[in-house]
Order: structure tokens, then C-alpha cells, then sequence
């Protein structure tokens, strides 16, 4: 029986190490990269800089239409990590509040273990901002590795 992987992916540099990570790590397993559309702060769900004086108000119509165009940009990148590997990824998609999601998505769907890039964030950063990573590790229903950010150390 194969293992499910699942791997938040954000278009961020981290995501795309996670991605490898469990590519190289979980070579016989399926792996399901997830991305969670998260209308409540923005720029968060996408990889592109965002000015928020032109961004189109959270949870409208066009911020949904470019939000997604954004999306399929990371899924494409996930498709061409993928094909590195020789290896297919099904992506998946969400929307709402990344950790509370992703630990969603790992209980309803018989994840087995669940590999996440994280910042490291350290101080009053890690306060204010918290971790997606870090509620994960605590909430999740299975196993997590982390993947750090080398020039985080």
C-alpha cells in the first residue's frame, strides 16, 4: 500500500524544498501538493509581491480570479519539480485559514505524514506572524518534517 504525502506549497522557495524533500525522501509514495487560498490577509497565498493599494478587495470576485491565475502559476512549478523527479504530484486545492486547512485536508484524506517548509522565524517576527508550521506540527494527525530555510540557521 502506497504512503500519502502531502506538501503545502505557496510558490515560495521553501515550498519548492519541501517539495523536493518529499520527493527524495518518499520516492514510492503519492504525494498531494496543497495549496490554501487564504482570502483574509493579502499576498500571503501567493509568491508574487503584492501593493495592496492596487490589489482588488479580499474576497471578491477578482482578487478569487487572480488568486487563482496565481494558483495554477504554483501548480505549474509543482508539475515541473515533479518531472525532475520523474515522479507525478496531484495538486489540490482550498481556501481559508492555511494550518486550520492543511490539517484539515491531512484528516480527511488518510494523509500519513505531511512535509512543510518553514521560515524559521525567531522573536517578536515569530509572535506576531506565528507559524503555519508550527500549528501544524502541533495539530496535525500524523507526522511532520519540517523544512527549514538553510540561511534561517
Amino acid at each position: 500500500m502506497s504512503r500519502k504525502i502531502l506538501v503545502p506549497v505557496d510558490g515560495s522557495p521553501l515550498s519548492r524544498q519541501a517539495l523536493e524533500h518529499s520527493l527524495e525522501e518518499f520516492e514510492d509514495a503519492t504525494v498531494v501538493a496543497l495549496h490554501v487560498l487564504d482570502p483574509s490577509e493579502p499576498g500571503y497565498s501567493t509568491p508574487t509581491p503584492v501593493d495592496v493599494r492596487t490589489e482588488p478587495p479580499q474576497g471578491s470576485e477578482e482578487w478569487y480570479e487572480r488568486a487563482h491565475e496565481e494558483e495554477e502559476s504554483v501548480f505549474e512549478e509543482v508539475r515541473e519539480i515533479a518531472a525532475e523527479y520523474d515522479a507525478e504530484v496531484t495538486t489540490e486545492s482550498t481556501t481559508g485559514e492555511p494550518s486550520r486547512e492543511i490539517v484539515d485536508y491531512a484528516e480527511e484524506n488518510d494523509v500519513d505524514h505531511v512535509v512543510i517548509g518553514s521560515h524559521g522565524r525567531t522573536g517578536p517576527t515569530r509572535l506576531l506572524l506565528g507559524s503555519v508550521a508550527e500549528v501544524v506540527v502541533r495539530r496535525a494527525p500524523v507526522s511532520v518534517t519540517v523544512v527549514r530555510d538553510v540561511e534561517a540557521l
